[in-house]
């Protein structure tokens, strides 16, 4: 799989993790961290990238401004250390959801993955650790 990692998510940590699964891993820090959120968001849905995130911006972007949009995870109010383990658990149990436009959310609690395509159909809500989806 393919990932950006937004600045604000860019940890040495988590992109360690997807280098070692054998994902192609590009970091926004790395020459990026200028760009807009419109310019990320374009940039992970033309080059096909999960982006990662724990900016909430990219939702107005994506259900209001309806720009086209790969998957994106949006971690919210989690360490790095939490972080790394709930990205392991996603790709691990939800995998085949982060090759759409599915836009999945993640707090200690809970994952939550809706459609990116603007509808509530298809939402999906795990509750409990967000480790075992």
């Amino acid at each position: 799989m393919k990932f950006l990692l937004d600045v604000c998510a860019a940890s040495r940590s988590l992109h360690a993790l997807l280098v070692n699964l054998g994902h192609d891993v590009v970091s926004a820090r790395d020459g990026f961290s200028r760009a807009t959120d419109e310019a990320l968001l374009a940039m992970a849905a033309q080059e096909q990238r999960v982006l990662i995130t724990e900016d909430k911006d990219f939702g107005e972007l994506i259900f209001v401004r309806r720009l086209p949009h790969p998957c994106v995870v949006r971690f919210v109010g989690m360490r790095i250390a939490e972080k790394v383990g709930a990205m392991r658990d996603l790709i691990a149990h939800h995998a085949d959801a982060m090759h759409d436009s599915t836009i999945i959310v993640v707090t200690r609690e809970r994952v939550r993955l809706r459609s990116g395509r603007g509808n509530h159909q298809g939402d999906e809500e795990s509750t409990g650790d967000p480790r075992h989806g």
